[in-house]
């Protein structure tokens, strides 16, 4: 018997910038894997997504372009999750 799991599985990183916060988070779903870059308001990206160190090193790539823009870490880490009523 095979379990569905479906919802995030995972929050790569969060960052801040006047108030408004975006979440990177991987969530499994029917068709598979997919990374979401999130605000409290929405999906703003969303796209497949697999293990693979090319994959990895995109995210690490999109938070490393937000933050030379003038983003940065949260100050309160316990705020992992950008719209809680999502999961």
């Amino acid at each position: 018997m095979t379990t569905l799991r479906e919802g995030r599985v995972a929050t790569l990183w969060n960052l801040m910038f006047n108030g408004d916060q975006v979440s990177c988070a991987v969530y499994h779903g029917a068709h598979g894997m997919e990374l979401r870059l999130e605000s409290r308001t929405g999906i703003i990206l969303s796209e497949p997504f697999d293990m693979q160190p090319r994959a990895l090193a995109r995210t690490r790539a999109l938070r490393e372009s937000l933050k030379r823009r003038g983003w940065r870490e949260p100050t309160n880490p316990k705020s992992q999750n950008p719209n809680p009523n999502s999961q």
